[in-house]
């Protein structure tokens, strides 16, 4: 048992090392003075001033944050609804193939996905005449149709767990199905919704291969103009970029792990509350 903990501890540590060492060293060269990304020149934040002024860059990133939150938002509605009729209606017909649907971006690659995307789009501007150019609009229904996916998973999942008794005495007590939907169903899967929103807006900031196929001239994202960079050779202002990015996403991480955590904890505090209450 301690050979056993000893390399367990080992190979955990040498992961974290394999994944945060590269990260950890991005940053600190992030703060090289010399214009070489890998050769250190010294300590100095001009890159993040020269960052700060780039208008390609923040224009990117804009771009990117108002596709991602927009993505983020329609698909984590979507893939609401398609997870609650996934876990809480067993049978009605299609319902094979509706789940087939569903699931099958999850293991389709994403050149599959971006070149089909990009088909529909051509297609559909052939027959009705819209979207009459790639852009802004092709983007984001894109990044909808394939990170619904995930949200309706972590739903699915999340619903799938949850004690559907809870919602069957509701509506025994006279509930109505959207009051027994805004007052238990939505409260219980919160959690899943948040998670799933999170997934979805990463996924859609950090997309290049789907969006390289259904983005059009004028509309660069933030990984897109990276890529197109990093072809070039790395610079410091990309490790200052990356930086920044690194920082924000930990934060909103961090932020959301503690409010997932607290109701959590207070779902289980009212649990115990109501069953002793009853006892």
């Amino acid at each position: 048992m301690r050979r056993r903990s000893a390399f367990l501890v080992t190979m955990l540590c040498f992961g974290f090392a394999f994944f945060y060492i590269p990260i950890l060293s991005m940053m600190v060269y992030s703060f090289n003075a010399s214009r070489l990304a890998t050769v250190w020149g010294g300590f100095s934040t001009k890159w993040y001033v020269s960052l700060l002024t780039n208008r390609q860059i923040l224009n990117a990133a804009l771009l990117s944050l108002k596709i991602a939150l927009l993505s983020a938002t329609a698909a984590t509605i979507l893939g609401t609804m398609a997870g609650i009729a996934l876990a809480r209606f067993k049978r009605f017909r299609g319902r094979t193939l509706f789940a087939g649907l569903v699931t099958a971006p999850l293991v389709m690659p994403e050149v599959i996905t971006g070149i089909a995307s990009l088909m529909l789009f051509i297609l559909m501007a052939e027959w009705i005449g819209w979207p009459a150019s790639r852009g802004f609009t092709t983007v984001t229904l894109a990044h909808i149709t394939f990170s619904m996916v995930f949200v309706t998973t972590i739903v699915h999942s999340r619903l799938s767990e949850a004690d559907a008794a809870v919602e069957e005495a509701a509506m025994d007590l006279g509930s109505r199905p959207w009051q027994v939907m805004r007052d238990i169903t939505l409260p219980i899967i919160s959690p899943a919704i948040l998670s799933g929103w999170l997934l979805a807006f990463t996924i859609s900031l950090d997309d290049v291969v789907i969006t390289n196929f259904t983005t059009g001239p004028g509309t660069t994202t933030l990984p897109i103009l990276i890529w197109s960079k990093v072809k070039l050779g790395v610079t410091p202002d990309i490790n200052a970029l990356a930086t920044i990015t690194v920082c924000i996403v930990g934060t909103g991480v961090a932020i959301a792990g503690v409010i997932l955590n607290r109701a959590e904890k207070r779902r289980d505090r009212d649990a115990r509350m109501a069953y002793q209450a009853n006892r």
